[in-house]
This record gives C-alpha cells, structure tokens and sequence, in this order.
C-alpha cells in the first residue's frame, strides 16, 4: 500500500507519496509523466516519512537549504534513471548542471567514452520526486530553461528561489 497527502506549494499541489517509510513520489498535479512509476493502491494516510516531506518542503519554501539526506528517498526507476537521479542530488542549492554535465560524470562512472545527453534528458523528466531530487537545476548547454515537467515556470520559479547561479557543480 502507498500512503499519499496533498501538500499546497506556491507553485501549485504536489501529491506526496511513501511506502515503507521511503519517499517515492513527488508530483506537481497535472505535470508530465504524473504518477508513472505507481502501480499500487493508494491511501490517503500521513505518515511519518509524509510529514517528514512537508516539514521539508515548508523550509524550502521559506527560504531555508534543507538537505537531501534528511529523507529516506526511494524513487522507482531503471538502474539507468535512478543513476542519473542520484547524479540530481548531489547538485547543490543554488547551482545547475547541464544534462552534458550529468552524460559526462556517467560516463566517467561507467569507464566509457560517452554517455547521450538526450537519454539522460530522458531519465531526468521521469524523475518521481520533484524538487527534492532537484531536476529542475539541470538546464541546457546554453544556459537555456529547456525541459521540466512540471512546467518551465515553475523551473524558473524555482531557480529564482534559489538564486541559481548558472554553472557547474
């Protein structure tokens, strides 16, 4: 069984989601790829990794850097996707990447020349848990808002939230 809340974003509501204490989803209602990774029952049930994720998302929001490490995460995904995930993670608040960033340091990882860009594009859009796992740092090699699901606005409210500075991690 999945446990859901709704929580009310500025941006809008993001239905949390959490199974055996771990966080699996995150999503802005109506953005792309909602819920893709559920296949089970839902509830509506707070639990503790549930309040967790809304006493972390209210310091987000109001201004503070709280740390990916303070939740238990579990996004549902490819080996591939939950590499490129935990690539998302470690690009700190405040800077971005571009998805040629993220291809390169997987290829390093792998040992192999090249990675795609436009897979890790891929995996980075299906990201289950928004804003946490900070998918919308990773922008395009010009500097360009290119790509978030849960809308290029929300991305560039976010980014300005954070006072992104556009380079490298």
């Amino acid at each position: 069984m999945i446990n859901t809340i709704h929580y009310k974003s500025p941006l809008g509501n993001i239905l949390l989601a959490s199974k055996d204490n771990k966080l699996i989803g995150a999503w802005f209602e109506g953005q792309k790829y909602y819920m893709s990774n559920v296949s089970e029952d839902l509830t509506e049930k707070a639990d503790e990794m549930l309040l967790k994720t809304i006493d972390w998302l209210d310091r987000y929001f109001d201004g503070e850097k709280p740390s990916i490490k303070e939740l238990n995460l579990e996004p549902q995904g490819s080996d591939f996707r939950c590499e490129v995930w935990k690539i998302l993670c470690e690009i700190p608040y405040g800077k971005t990447a571009t998805y040629g960033d993220i291809a390169s340091k997987i290829a390093e990882n792998r040992g192999i020349e090249k990675m795609s860009a436009q897979a890790v594009g891929g995996a980075v859009g299906h990201n289950p848990i928004s804003i946490i796992i900070p998918c919308h740092r990773v922008i395009g090699s010009d500097n360009s808002l290119c790509g978030y699901a849960g809308g290029l606005d929300r991305k560039s409210f976010l980014l300005n939230h954070e006072n992104s500075i556009f380079h490298n991690f």
